[in-house]
């Protein structure tokens, strides 16, 4: 071998055993690239019509693949056996001993899925077999799983292996077995110990484990450690059954304001948010900061106006904005995009929170970044809660100063006719219909005029009198005395205001 005697007699007398472990090793590494590349065309020619270049790219991906495990395992090489500078030699006063330290055992990994499903299922039978062994206490427990990605170098989409890492402690605190925790502490478990990016305790306090968070802060777990993710173990009790947990975890010393890495939320604002009406109540009581902005500049008074969309959770959330604002809310507060908690609650048509944040000072006739008030707000979403009373909203803020929208918003209110009524009542002259009664749509004329066929009394003017008097009549048919004072109007206004007015009774009774 001319080449290898070439390269050893230049390389130095100190560094050819290391020389010849890269070269076996990379000699070793090509030749099951080259047995792998003929495997793979022996079955190309059995099974698969791949074309050369498909070979190429299956060879090259092959390659890369082989390459990072030929990496992996000499760098895993060198740390086991690199050996520790000699310590700098100083002087000893007296009786001093110099103390030695030791490196740690290196850590057992552990890719067995029956000894995972055993720290899972809590089983203690097997739990006492397998900690048998002292290294299983801390073992890393890895998960492989493929995933297809792409490969923008090659231009294909490959076949990766993914580990997911975790440990016993973690296993088992997730799924809430709490004799295998106390076990594995007992035995000297890593508290805080963070394979994959979390801790048992943020694991514990997900899953709502309040046994499991108790044991683990009183070995000593760190309540306020942030997670790979930014988040602490009070972000993590989002979830009504986590109240325990969350109370462990403040009764241990756990800062109620510390916020998340990346969005700067508090457990305050995630509580408003999720409407957990106790957990706002717990982390009040500690100190909780109404006035703590998020990244967005959003309070927890925007987080809960924002969060109660669904109708059958407002009253929760009607309770939490009062403790809020008890504790020292203010109503007026508006995010970077000049978002109040107004503007949320109307986007989210809740009456009565409205009507408390008017009451507590918030101002009716702002505008946010878009240039949408309240009321445009409120506008936006009848079309979505038509039932949720957006008539008493839209009052609510006419009574607290907030502008008449533009005549042509009002095609929005055609869900709720009672919400047209009020728009249409606080105009000081009634809008041309010309201007706002063309953006109805299309299909709801046809379908009115199929059964009201008046359009030739609506082309004379000296009809106009009486196809409203027909128009309240019909009304009067419909709605009986509650049509009294539109009877009343539809003989003060334009025929066409009528008209429409008869057609949103019409679709609203249908």
């Amino acid at each position: 071998m001319p080449v290898v005697q070439c390269c050893f007699t230049n390389t130095p007398t100190a560094a050819r055993p290391q020389f010849l472990c890269q070269y076996f090793l990379f000699y070793a590494y090509y030749s099951r690239t080259l047995l792998n590349t003929k495997a793979l065309v022996g079955m190309s020619r059995d099974t698969f019509a791949f074309t050369s270049a498909s070979l190429r790219s299956l060879r090259l991906e092959q390659e890369l693949q082989d390459w990072e495990d030929a990496r992996r395992a000499l760098a895993h090489r060198r740390a086991m056996t690199r050996r520790p500078l000699p310590a700098a030699p100083r002087l000893r006063h007296g009786n001093e001993r110099i103390q030695t330290v030791r490196a740690p055992p290196p850590q057992v990994r552990c890719r067995d899925p029956a000894i995972h499903n055993i720290f899972m299922c809590g089983d203690m039978k097997r739990v006492y077999a397998v900690l048998k062994d002292p290294g299983m206490v801390n073992a890393l427990m890895e998960t492989v799983h493929e995933e297809m990605m792409w490969a923008p170098e090659m231009g294909m989409w490959t076949l990766v292996s993914k580990v997911k890492q975790t440990s016993a402690l973690r296993l088992a605190a997730s799924r809430g077995h709490s004799g295998c925790v106390e076990e594995l502490l007992f035995r000297e478990a890593e508290v805080d110990a963070d394979p994959g990016g979390r801790t048992a305790l943020h694991d514990a306090c997900s899953g709502g484990h309040h046994i499991c968070v108790r044991l683990l802060l009183d070995h000593g777990a760190d309540p306020d450690l942030l997670a790979v993710d930014g988040n602490a173990p009070l972000h993590l009790c989002n979830a009504a059954e986590t109240y325990q947990c969350a109370e462990h975890l403040v009764t241990s010393g756990a800062q109620v304001n510390v916020a998340q890495r990346d969005s700067g939320l508090t457990p305050l604002h995630v509580a408003c948010r999720r409407g957990l009406e106790d957990h706002v109540e717990l982390f009040l009581s500690y100190g909780g900061d109404v006035t703590a902005r998020s990244q967005e500049g959003e309070t927890p008074l925007n987080s809960a106006c924002a969060g109660a969309e669904r109708p059958a959770d407002a009253g929760r959330y009607l309770r939490i904005v009062q403790k809020l604002l008890v504790a020292g809310a203010d109503a007026q507060t508006a995010g970077r995009k000049k978002h109040t908690a107004l503007h949320n609650a109307c986007g989210n048509c809740c009456p009565r929170i409205v009507k408390l944040l008017l009451e507590h000072g918030a101002r009716a006739d702002v505008d946010n970044c878009a240039g949408y008030t309240p009321m445009d707000c409120l506008l936006q979403v009848i079309e979505d809660y038509p039932d949720q009373q957006p008539e008493v909203v839209a009052r609510s803020l006419l009574n607290y100063g907030a502008q008449p929208p533009s005549p042509r918003m009002l095609k929005l209110c055609l869900p709720s006719p009672a919400t047209l009524e009020v728009m249409l009542n606080c105009y000081p002259v009634i809008p041309a219909c010309d201007e706002w009664l063309e953006d109805i749509p299309e299909e709801l004329l046809k379908v009115c005029l199929k059964i009201y066929h008046i359009p030739k009394m609506l082309c004379s003017e000296d009809s106009q009198h009486s196809s409203g008097e027909i128009m309240s009549s019909q009304l009067l048919f419909i709605y009986g005395s509650k049509s009294n004072a539109i009877k009343k109007q539809a003989q003060m206004f334009d025929t066409k205001l009528c008209f429409l007015i008869l057609l949103i009774y019409y679709i609203s009774y249908y």
